[in-house]
């Protein structure tokens, strides 16, 4: 089941959401000091490819530096890919078919906005 649910989700919404956390983390690997960054989205872009299967979990190693570097993220990149979360979940909970992936959707708009100090392991 988990496949199948990946499948759909690649051909609804996942290639496009990964390309966001790609061009989020292209961007961020320009600047020497944001090269932190664009590694979080590029992990939070292999999620968004793949999401069912994997979740999410707090580092227990993170600390301050997260916090500040989340703030960062939050203001350049969080609040746009956040918006295309909730722009694709609303749109794919119109069909009965698409309510399991907007209900992921929605569950990927917290760590959108705050990549930093998470964890994606397996289930």
């Amino acid at each position: 089941m988990k496949t199948l649910l990946n499948l759909i989700w690649l051909v609804l919404c996942g290639f496009w959401m990964a390309l966001g956390y790609a061009f989020a983390g292209l961007i961020c690997c320009v600047l020497i000091i944001t090269i932190p960054f664009g590694i979080a989205s590029f992990r939070m872009a292999n999620y968004a490819l793949w999401p069912f299967g994997r979740t999410l979990v707090d580092k227990p190693t993170a600390g301050a530096g997260a916090v500040l570097g989340n703030l960062v993220w939050l203001v350049v990149a969080g609040w746009w890919l956040a918006l295309g979360h909730l722009v694709t979940g609303f749109l794919l909970c119109v069909t009965i078919i698409g309510i399991p992936l907007g209900v992921a959707n929605f569950k990927l708009i917290p760590v959108s906005l705050l990549p930093l100090g998470k964890e994606i392991v397996e289930t």
